[in-house]
C-alpha cells in the first residue's frame, strides 16, 4: 500500500471510467458503477481497492483476493473469487500501469523560478517552467514550455531541452540536444567527455570530444547514469528509449528507438544498437558492433561480436541462448559423471 506521507490518491474512479481509460472490456456480471480508491496488490487489496493478476506464481493469491475489482487477462477471468468486479485486457499489467497513473497523477509545483537559481541573461525559459533552488542555467540554454529544473542540477552553454522536460537533482547536462517530455534522473551525467585518448608510453595524448549527445522524444534516463558525448560522431539515443539507473553510454554509441536497458549494462564507443533491443542488469558491449533490432541480451552477458535482429543471446561470451542452456546442461552431466564412484 502506498504511504500517504509520500503518495496522495486521485478521487475514486469507477470501473467504467478505468475501463475506458486502459481498454480493459468490464467482464460480464461486473458493476460498471462500481468504484475503487486505491490500487493494492492482490494479498492486500480490500472491496475499495484495483488490483491485477498477471502472472501463475500468484494464482493462490488471486483465488483469495479480497479486492473489489481486479485487472486480468481473457484466460484468468473464470478463476475470479466470487464478488470481484473484472475488469478484462489481453495486457493486465499495462492496463494496471495507466489505472494507478489515474489514481496516482505525478505531483509537480506550479511553475515558478527560484530566487535562488542562478540563470544567465541569455537563457530562454519557456511558458510554465519550474526552476528550483541551487540551478545552475548558462548562456544560450534554451528550455521548451512546461520544464522542470530539480534542485542543484546544472545545464551547460546552448543545450536546448524541449517540452516538458524533467532534469533530476544534482544531474548535470552539457553539449546536448534534448527532445520533448525526456526525463533525466537525478545524478546523471549527459554530454561529459567520452573516454578517448591515444595510447602512449610516453605519455597518452587525449584527443578532443567535439561530438553532441542527441536525445530524442520520450527517453527516461536513469539516475547516475552517464551519457558520453561523441568524438565528432554524436552519441544518440532514440525515441522511447528506457535506460535504468547506473548505465555507462560511450561516446559515439547509436541506441534505436524503444530500446530497454537495464541497470549497470556499459556500452562502449562505437557500437550500435537497433531499435527495440533489450538488455538485462550488468550486461557488457564491446566496442565498434552491431546489436541488431529486437535482440535480447541476458543479464550479465559478455557480448563481444555482433548480434544478429531479434536473437536472444546470453553468456560470455555471449552466444544464442539455445546453445548456451545445451552447454550449461551438458558440463552439468559432465560434473556429475565426474563424481559418481
Amino acid at each position: 500500500m502506498a504511504d500517504q506521507n509520500f503518495f496522495q490518491t486521485a478521487r475514486p474512479l469507477s470501473l467504467k471510467e478505468i475501463s475506458s481509460a486502459t481498454k480493459a472490456e468490464i467482464f460480464k456480471g461486473s458493476d460498471a458503477s462500481y468504484t475503487v480508491s486505491d490500487v493494492a496488490p492482490l494479498d492486500k487489496a480490500g472491496p475499495k481497492d484495483l488490483s491485477f493478476f498477471d502472472n501463475v506464481k500468484y494464482k493462490e493469491q488471486f483465488l483469495v483476493t479480497k479486492a473489489g475489482a481486479c485487472l486480468v487477462s481473457p484466460a484468468m477471468a473464470a478463476l475470479a473469487p466470487k464478488g470481484v468486479n473484472l475488469l478484462v485486457s489481453k495486457s493486465p499489467y499495462k492496463a494496471y500501469a495507466l489505472a494507478a497513473q489515474m489514481f496516482y497523477p505525478e505531483a509537480r509545483p506550479a511553475g515558478s523560478v527560484s530566487a535562488r537559481a542562478s540563470i544567465h541573461p541569455s537563457a530562454k525559459l519557456g511558458k510554465g517552467c519550474v526552476i528550483e533552488d541551487g540551478v545552475v542555467i548558462a548562456e544560450g540554454v534554451q528550455l521548451g514550455d512546461g520544464c522542470w529544473i530539480e534542485p542543484n542540477a546544472v545545464i551547460s552553454r546552448n543545450v536546448k531541452i524541449g517540452a516538458q522536460g524533467r532534469v533530476g537533482a544534482n544531474a548535470s547536462i552539457s553539449h546536448a540536444l534534448i527532445g520533448d517530455h525526456v526525463r533525466i534522473y537525478p545524478g546523471a551525467r549527459i554530454g561529459q567527455d567520452g573516454f578517448g585518448l591515444a595510447i602512449d608510453p610516453a605519455g597518452h595524448v587525449k584527443v578532443p570530444q567535439l561530438g553532441r549527445v542527441i536525445i530524442e522524444d520520450h527517453v527516461e534516463i536513469g539516475a547516475n547514469t552517464t551519457v558520453d558525448r561523441g568524438s565528432g560522431p554524436d552519441t544518440v539515443i532514440g525515441q522511447g528509449t528506457w535506460i535504468d539507473n547506473l548505465v555507462q553510454i560511450a561516446h559515439n554509441v547509436k541506441i534505436g528507438k524503444g530500446c530497454i536497458i537495464v541497470a549497470q549494462v556499459g556500452i562502449a564507443g562505437s557500437t550500435v544498437i537497433e531499435d527495440y533491443v533489450a538488455m538485462g542488469g550488468q550486461a557488457g558491449i564491446a566496442g565498434h558492433l552491431r546489436v541488431g533490432k529486437g535482440a535480447q541480451i541476458a543479464a550479465q552477458s559478455g557480448v563481444i561480436q555482433d548480434v544478429p535482429a531479434g536473437e536472444a543471446q546470453m553468456g560470455y561470451p555471449s552466444m544464442p541462448l539455445r546453445q548456451f542452456l545445451r552447454q550449461a546442461a551438458l558440463l552439468k552431466r559432465l560434473i556429475k559423471k565426474e563424481k559418481a564412484p
